[in-house]
């Protein structure tokens, strides 16, 4: 699906460059953002690269556990069935600190490994309420630090690259709140 998006907006582009005699400036235009993509891309390696190792030494070292003792408080009002098992405390551990780190990408490994577990504990292929409030969370993410949009802007030349973190904050605490409270009650409807 998203390849025929990229094909349309291509064709729309290339129509309208015609259309619009300026077909001149369409190529290079096309050079410079592929450029600029792998630039970026590359500058994100790096701190991918750092963070998915940290979660790996993380893991093996044992500290997600002790991170899934800390935060099991909260993830037991949040995942009650899911808490009781370590090894999804942990991974829910890991992938939660990653997205307070505001890591993204790094958090998916994460998020994924938790998302297997808790569909191993549930026993059923369909997404369960637990299984649901994961993806919430790892897509409206709550990041006290968001490192990969701070990458980013550092690569892009901003002088205050972390000059975002209250919106940051806002906006994410709202995101996940709404998020949290929509699938609250859409669970009403479709339990």
């Amino acid at each position: 699906m998203i390849g025929i998006l990229w094909i349309g907006i291509f064709t729309v582009s290339l129509f309208s460059g015609f259309l619009y005699q300026k077909i001149g400036v369409f190529t290079p235009a096309i050079m410079e953002g592929a450029q600029k993509s792998i630039e970026i891309s590359i500058s994100l390696a790096g701190p991918l690269c750092l963070w998915s190792s940290v979660a790996k030494v993380m893991e093996r070292s044992g500290f997600t556990q002790i991170l899934g003792k800390i935060l099991h408080p909260f993830f037991r009002k949040l995942f009650p069935e899911s808490a009781k098992d370590p090894q999804a405390l942990g991974y829910l551990s890991s992938n939660l600190s990653a997205n307070l780190l505001g890591l993204g990408n790094a958090a998916t490994p994460m998020g994924i490994a938790a998302a297997k577990r808790m569909q191993q504990l549930h026993g059923t292929a369909d997404a369960s309420d637990e299984l649901c409030r994961l993806i919430i969370l790892n897509t409206a993410s709550i990041q006290l630090l968001p490192t990969t949009v701070a990458s980013v802007r550092a690569a892009l030349g901003s002088a205050a690259p972390f000059d975002i973190l209250p919106g940051v904050w806002i906006c994410s605490l709202c995101s996940v709140t709404m998020g949290l409270l929509g699938a609250r009650i859409l669970r009403r409807f479709y339990a």
